[in-house]
């Protein structure tokens, strides 16, 4: 980790960072939980509704083999309300707080070596390509489907092809960001940042067009459909936007406390 004023490296290290990340992961989960359950979830009892009256309108299986499949799955039933309540909260508190610590941990590798952007700057900057690899490439092209909508058996396919797209992209972000450091020292910033991000376009663009596109929708509402792809994508820039934000002002009184620790050491010294 680069210095970039006295004293800094031995307050800004990667578990000071770590524990912030943490907090800001933590506080990211009660509202993403928030906007999940008051925006998402009711979207999500639509397509389930809309899954049962298609299910009940189909012939329905013997008692014995509905039976015997459920015990061979070996799988227990979680009503729905535990799974939009209690359920929910304890995925975006995992997922938040998992995250948060990994953005944490990226910024604490990446500060001081971006330029002129100190502990603050590179932070949220680390959080925005966060968002923009991690969640809102892969979710242009497959965007979150609800129940009720893709066929079973093609999961795996899908599921493999979503993980590759968000590898690229994660991957295309990382290279972009060494791209555009290391043009900065023969370019002014703002060119090397234009052609680093639009590399980055043109990587993800082409690894789009090339993977499967899925169309399994049928005759799923197009309403129902926008409304909770909508609700998703602002779950997710919940998430990313409260761990930025959180973080950045963590990381930021950090910043502040060993600058002013600095200075006081060096006005000490001159003494």
């Amino acid at each position: 980790m680069t210095s970039t004023v006295p004293g800094e490296k031995s307050a800004l290290t990667p578990a000071a960072f770590l524990l912030r990340g943490l907090i800001a992961g933590l506080v990211a989960g009660l509202f993403t939980f928030a906007v999940a359950f008051a925006l998402g979830e009711p979207h999500v009892d639509d397509a389930i509704a809309l899954e049962e009256a298609q299910a009940a309108a189909e012939p329905a299986p013997a008692p014995a083999a509905e039976e015997a499949e459920h015990e061979e799955s070996g799988m227990v039933e979680i009503s729905r309300e535990n799974q939009k309540s209690w359920g929910l909260l304890t995925g975006t508190l995992a997922i938040g707080t998992a995250l948060g610590g990994l953005t944490a941990l990226a910024a604490a590798a990446v500060v001081g070596r971006l330029g002129g952007l100190r502990a603050r700057g590179s932070t949220a900057l680390v959080a925005l390509i966060g968002f923009v690899s991690i969640a809102l490439v892969p979710f242009l092209k497959y965007p979150a489907t609800p129940p009720a909508v893709g066929d079973p058996d093609t999961i795996n396919s899908r599921t493999t092809e979503y993980f590759g797209m968000l590898l690229v992209s994660v991957l295309a972000a990382i290279a972009a960001v060494v791209i555009a450091r290391r043009l900065s020292q023969r370019l002014d910033a703002f060119t090397a940042i234009v052609v680093a991000g639009a590399g980055y376009l043109v990587v993800v663009g082409v690894t789009a067009a090339l993977l499967p596109t899925v169309d399994e929708l049928g005759t799923f509402p197009a309403d129902t459909l926008w409304y909770f792809r909508r609700s998703s994508l602002l779950t997710l820039a919940t998430l990313w936007g409260v761990i930025g934000v959180v973080l950045t002002g963590l990381v930021g009184k950090l910043y502040d406390r060993a600058t002013a620790d600095a200075e006081r050491r060096a006005l000490a010294a001159s003494l």
